[in-house]
């Protein structure tokens, strides 16, 4: 793993990993979730190392090891200009290489709103367990809260309550982030409302993806919504793929049962580099 870092449009300086192969058939660029960071999926590169896939990830702004306010960011356009910049620095790396652009929860939401929103070129589109609803309604007094507070003090930050219990059914794994260091549950008003509206414009959006989309969640989830993944992968046209891996909770990569997840997104980027 080599260790990356790029300054970003509002002089951040982000911390970034690659996990490099010689001669790449295809490169993932990966977006992570809400609390966590780029180090937790360095067995997901690792697998797909092995296939010749090469992978590149960054700590998000106010994540793991980059700079920023814990949790905070002034607004949703800033954070997909961070993807756009991380595909930037993944095609100087991989030039010409296919690249597939993957995101896991809160980052699910986020490269499904980039790629909604900005059209890049890419040879596809990964998203696991996406924030389009939660699944449980996020409580009314606090949204209205943080929408009086947002104009007094955007980035003051509150606990997200994130029910780690739930990310997997493999207790190693829940046991892990609880003690990771660079694992924190904050999110600031103005990152939370700017997320909730673009989780609102998504839930409500209708059209066809311009790429291959691969879209699974686990139907034990009960951080983010299946049946709302269900539901846009219905409206979004026949180039999104709809996956539910039964009983599966929220991190499906962290699954006791990862390799069939893994094996099966594999499978998934093979037929498209076989059609190009």
């Amino acid at each position: 793993m080599n260790e990356l870092h790029w300054k970003n449009r509002e002089g951040l300086t982000l911390a970034a990993s690659e996990w490099p192969v010689q001669s790449a058939r295809a490169v993932i660029a990966l977006v992570h979730g809400q609390s966590e960071h780029i180090g937790r999926y360095a067995h997901v590169a690792s697998w797909f190392n092995q296939k010749e896939v090469a992978l590149i990830g960054y700590d998000q702004q106010g994540y793991g090891k980059s700079e920023g306010k814990p949790g905070h960011a002034k607004n949703l356009g800033v954070l997909l200009d961070d993807i756009g910049q991380l595909l930037e620095e993944t095609r100087a790396r991989y030039p010409g290489v296919p690249l597939f652009l993957y995101g896991h929860s809160m980052g699910g939401h986020l490269v499904l709103n980039y790629t909604l929103r900005r059209q890049p070129e890419l040879a596809g589109l990964i998203v696991t367990a996406p924030w389009i609803r939660l699944a449980f309604p996020a409580p009314a007094l606090k949204v209205l809260a943080a929408r009086i507070l947002k104009k007094i003090t955007p980035a003051l930050t509150l606990p997200t309550d994130l029910a780690a219990q739930f990310l997997s059914r493999d207790e190693a794994v829940v046991q892990a982030y609880q003690n990771d260091p660079l694992v924190h549950g904050q999110l600031s008003v103005a990152a939370g409302l700017e997320l909730l509206e673009g989780a609102e414009w998504l839930d409500h959006f209708q059209g066809t993806f311009p790429m291959p989309v691969l879209l699974m969640h686990g139907g034990g989830d009960k951080i983010t919504s299946p049946a709302a993944s269900m539901e846009f992968s219905a409206r979004a046209g026949d180039r999104v793929t709809y996956h539910e891996w039964p009983g599966f909770y929220h991190e499906i990569h962290n699954e006791k049962e990862r390799e069939a997840v893994f094996g099966y997104t594999s499978q998934w980027i093979d037929n498209i580099l076989k059609n190009k």
